[in-house]
């Protein structure tokens, strides 16, 4: 039976570091007050001059997991590629990623699922590779959020939060009876919750899209409605986490690592309190990273292998909850 397997992976960050103190030269904050509430220490921006897009990090990190994969970029049968902040507005950042890759036909397919992007795209993936239409699937998440905060006083709860950085993986399809690939996967949404944290502005439901007006009133900055949020994911995750159990017929003993969205790590620690699971096997890398979205799991991930902290045999939670809300788990056998 065709089963999904990881064949490689790669991250790569701009090399901007940008630390909780750097921030104090912007707003009314300290290095304090972000670590308590977030856990993030610093995050890593590209430079301030701009030049740089997500399809650029986007090709570094593929670049690596090729390398890894023992591919060359025609090997590739689809990319899927995940963002909240595209090059341009369209066409999508897989179709410059390709062009980038020097490939010529090869299809490209853009997500929209923002912090959840690694789950949904992992079962997109499974799902072509079962169906037999693709075998050989490049997933990027890349992130540029630096451009999109408002580095302020007035927008420090958000900004302080994110960095941008991108995360790549190789996935294939292998005929085995061995247990292993996506063993399991939940995926939920709801829209009820977009307003809690989105970016509004330019946006098709208005005319002109963006206007000196929108511009004035911070309507083209990010907002988050974070005590939502917080509440939604400790409820949620758990939720989502029992759901995927179900599905594989394992309990939470049979778990031996966390991989989660990189988003706070409150609400990492909660969700691990509420599975009564051991922190010892929470992947946690906010500190150094920042909120990445749609970037966050693949460069965790990728972290967690350089580490050697996975072989065969290991047995992962994927999970993350984001903007849409969208949120979801996949439990996956090296």
């Amino acid at each position: 039976m065709k089963k999904t397997i990881i064949s490689g992976t790669g991250a790569y960050v701009p090399p901007r570091v940008v630390s909780n103190n750097d921030l104090t030269k912007w707003m009314d904050t300290s290095d304090e007050w972000i670590s308590k509430r977030s856990g993030v220490k610093q995050r890593y921006w590209v430079p301030e001059e701009g030049g740089v897009a997500v399809s650029d990090l986007g090709l570094e990190a593929s670049n690596i997991a090729l390398q890894r994969a023992g591919w060359e970029p025609k090997d590739i049968d689809l990319i899927i590629f995940s963002t909240l902040s595209p090059d341009i507005d369209f066409p999508g950042s897989g179709c410059l990623l390709q062009h980038k890759l020097g490939l010529n036909t090869t299809p490209a397919l853009d997500i929209r699922q923002q912090c959840s992007a690694f789950v949904y795209g992992i079962t997109i993936v499974d799902s072509f590779i079962k169906s037999g239409y693709a075998n050989r699937i490049l997933f990027v998440g890349s992130e540029i959020h630096s451009g999109l905060l408002d580095i302020s006083t007035k927008g420090r709860d958000l900004s302080v939060l994110f960095g941008d950085g991108a995360g790549a993986v190789c996935y294939e399809g292998v005929d085995t009876d061995k247990d292993v690939g996506v063993l399991a996967s939940a995926l939920h949404a709801q829209g009820e919750f977009a307003g809690s944290l989105m970016m509004e502005s330019p946006g098709s439901r208005f005319m002109p899209r963006i206007t000196e007006e929108m511009i004035r009133d911070g309507k083209h900055y990010p907002v988050m409605d974070g005590r939502t949020v917080f509440k939604q994911a400790i409820r949620r995750l758990p939720e989502v986490a029992n759901e995927a159990l179900e599905k594989a017929g394992l309990s939470v003993d049979d778990i031996d690592l966390v991989i989660p969205h990189q988003a706070n790590i409150r609400i990492n620690q909660a969700f691990m309190k509420a599975m009564k699971m051991p922190e010892d096997k929470l992947i946690s890398n906010i500190h150094k990273y920042g909120n990445t979205t749609a970037a966050s799991i693949p460069i965790a991930l990728n972290e967690t292998i350089e580490k050697k902290h996975i072989c065969a045999g290991t047995t992962v939670f994927f999970i993350g909850l984001g903007a849409g809300f969208t949120w979801g788990c996949v439990i996956f056998r090296f």
